[in-house]
C-alpha cells in the first residue's frame, strides 16, 4: 500500500504524525479541497510524465494546468502523461495518491512556481483519501526536489 511507503517516508523526517486521512475521497483537486476545507489551489497536485527512460513527477497548484511549450522547453520534449498503471509502477503510488513521498528510486521531483504564492500547501500522501499541510520550506525537504521549474499556466500570478 503506496500510503505505508509515504508513511514510512515522512516518519524518517519525523512528520509522520501530521498525516491526514479522510473518510472520503480526496483523489482529485475539488474532493481534497472539500475534505480539507481549503481552496483547491492549495492542493498541491503532483502530475507525473515520462522524460526519455525516467519518471518525473511536477509537484504544482491546484488551479495550475500544464502549459505544453513552457514544458517542452523545459524538459526537451512533449508532456506525456504517465498512465495510471505506468504511474503506479514507475512512482510507486496510484493515481489519486500520488506524492512526491516514497516515490521509487530514480523518480525525479520538480515544484513548480505556482505553489509559491502559499504559505502552506496540501499534497496527498500516497492514498486516495490522504494528505498533509507542509509549508513551501517544508515541501522543499519532504519531496527531496531537484529544483524549481515554471512549466504552468492558468493560476492566479500567472
Amino acid at each position: 500500500m503506496s500510503i505505508e511507503r509515504a508513511k514510512a517516508y515522512l516518519k524518517t523526517l519525523g512528520m509522520e504524525e501530521r498525516i491526514l486521512e479522510f473518510d472520503v475521497s480526496s483523489a482529485t483537486v475539488e474532493l481534497a479541497a472539500a475534505a480539507l476545507n481549503c481552496q483547491p489551489e492549495r492542493i498541491a497536485k503532483t502530475l507525473s510524465f515520462m522524460v526519455g527512460d525516467q519518471a518525473l513527477l511536477v509537484v504544482a497548484a491546484g488551479d495550475a494546468k500544464i502549459d505544453n511549450k513552457k514544458y517542452k522547453a523545459r524538459f526537451g520534449t512533449k508532456a506525456k502523461m504517465l498512465s495510471p498503471q505506468e504511474a503506479e509502477t514507475l512512482v510507486g503510488h496510484a493515481v489519486g495518491g500520488v506524492c512526491p513521498f516514497g516515490v521509487n528510486e530514480g523518480v525525479r521531483v520538480c515544484l513548480d512556481v505556482s505553489l509559491k504564492r502559499f504559505e502552506t500547501v496540501f499534497p496527498a500522501c500516497g492514498s486516495s483519501n490522504s494528505a498533509i499541510e507542509l509549508t513551501i520550506p517544508e515541501l522543499e525537504q519532504c519531496s527531496g526536489y531537484e529544483q524549481w521549474v515554471d512549466v504552468c499556466k492558468g493560476y492566479e500570478g500567472a
